[in-house]
């Protein structure tokens, strides 16, 4: 019984670490920088740009992969940036941008000036 708990522990820790592009999400861009630099760079310029808090969420352990919402959008399916571990030995991140409730050419702007 507890091979198979390992087993299985195992199996949902590599799917994890291997996910695709976000359903819905664009791609903007790649980074050199971490993705949690990325991330906080992104907030930081929404919140600035609204003047109201904004809502991050992790979404795999060690800040690996980040959704950052627009101010007012709401969990799960609202505007966000999609900030991922990149899968290129070239660059850290890549960032998606997934449009939900309302689209912005200034959020996927503010999102380019991170990269």
């Amino acid at each position: 019984m507890k091979v198979l708990s390992v087993i299985l522990v195992t199996s949902a820790l590599g799917a994890c670490a291997n996910q695709s592009v976000p359903m819905g999400a664009q791609s903007i861009g790649t980074s050199e920088q971490p993705t949690a630099a990325v991330a906080q760079c992104i907030a930081r310029k929404w919140a600035d740009r609204a003047q109201l808090p904004v809502v991050s969420q992790t979404m795999i352990a060690n800040n690996q992969a980040v959704d950052i919402y627009l101010p007012g959008q709401s969990q799960p399916d609202g505007t966000a940036a999609t900030v991922r571990t990149s899968r290129s030995p070239t660059n850290k991140t890549w960032v998606g941008y997934r449009a939900g409730d309302s689209a912005g050419i200034e959020a996927t702007a503010d999102i380019s000036t991170c990269l």
